[in-house]
């Protein structure tokens, strides 16, 4: 019998037990996101293509949007989720008789399924939560959670000291985290983050091309999208589409090609002020992003929610705050106040719903 997809809504309270009895069967797992409106439910299964079926050895199919916005499937096999699992729990150094995992992530997005797969790969016990919420996630840790993964938004809003362990990802953390928070690097199409804090997991290769992009080769990667393109190059090194450097062995990631912003001549990272404005005290969340400007190229628009929005800061403020530790050209030139930031399903901001560039 030929192995097959199966689509398993990724809030079905069975959920990790029918992902176990699929794979057991020799058969792959779609994890299904029930908040997707009908058109993108059918745009997910389409480039999921559910009449194929699936290779010997493929576990998971996984929808990324990739840089153009329209789903793509990522093909995971079951020797590159126990790879992750296994460099993932070594670095971590999980121990299953006093370490539990807490799932309170989309289990439709490689952030929070991952944390079932290691979890169930290394028999270390597992909580699962269907969404966050931060009073039951702290309850959690307070029952006998030590490890989760969160993106910076949820970690603002619980005690981290709860945790022994805390990844973070989907997009820059704070600087001033506790040092039990671990800034992860990776993508859907490498099984979760396979950089820690700028250090590669065992097994895990780094390279930044002539272009400053950054390469990847490691057993985590995908094997193929489901439409059977392979994005690796033969030698197996996979371009991510972010751009970045090397600092004594160090990966220092500047952000995806595309957030670039050129004002003036000079590159601004929005990462980097971002980072600088999370700092002031009136700046709860910020996304920085460049708008076209007829005298500098692009200008630096900086989308602020604030602390107290009866008190928002000023774009002077803001000026004089990121000119203290970045360039003046760094600094952003126009400010937009927001209550809320555009985010995907898995808690990243959308760059595109921030400004036309």
């Amino acid at each position: 019998m030929a192995n097959r997809l199966v689509v398993i809504d990724a809030d079905d309270d069975a959920f990790v037990d029918r992902l176990q009895r699929a794979w057991d069967a020799g058969d792959a797992v779609l994890p299904l996101d029930p908040r997707l409106p009908a058109p993108a439910r059918r745009d997910v299964l389409t480039a999921a293509r559910l009449e194929d079926v699936v290779e010997p050895g493929d576990a998971l199919v996984m929808i990324t949007s990739g840089t153009t916005g329209a789903p793509k499937a990522v093909v995971l096999t079951h020797d590159a989720v126990r790879a992750s699992a296994i460099a993932t729990s070594a670095r971590l150094q999980v121990d299953p008789a006093r370490d539990r995992w807490l799932a309170c992530l989309p289990l439709s997005h490689v952030g929070g399924l991952s944390v079932v797969t290691r979890a169930l790969l290394t028999t270390t016990p597992l909580t699962v939560h269907h969404r966050f919420d931060a009073r039951e996630v702290e309850r959690a840790a307070r029952a006998g959670c030590t490890l989760i993964s969160l993106v910076p938004t949820a970690l603002a809003r619980v005690d981290p000291t709860l945790f022994r362990q805390i990844l973070v990802g989907g997009q820059a953390p704070p600087a001033d985290r506790p040092a039990n928070v671990i800034a992860t690097y990776g993508m859907t199409e490498t099984g979760s983050g396979i950089v820690y804090d700028g250090h590669p997991l065992d097994g895990v290769d780094v390279r930044i091309d002539a272009n400053g992009e950054i390469h990847v080769r490691t057993r985590m990667s995908l094997r193929a999208y489901r439409d059977g393109t392979d994005p690796k190059d033969p030698d197996g090194w996979l371009p991510t589409g972010d751009l970045g450097e090397l600092r004594a062995g160090r990966l220092v990631v500047h952000g995806r090609r595309g957030d670039l912003i050129i004002t003036g001549g000079e590159n601004v990272w929005p990462a980097a002020v971002e980072a600088a404005l999370l700092a002031h005290p009136a700046v709860r969340e910020v996304a920085v992003s460049g708008r076209v400007d007829p005298e500098w190229g692009q200008r630096v628009v900086a989308t602020v929610v604030p602390t107290d929005p009866g008190a928002p800061p000023s774009l002077d403020d803001l000026r004089a705050w990121a000119r203290d530790t970045l360039p003046a050209y760094a600094a952003p030139r126009e400010l937009v106040l927001a209550a809320a930031l555009p985010r995907t399903t898995s808690g990243k901001v959308r760059r595109e719903g921030l400004s036309p560039s």
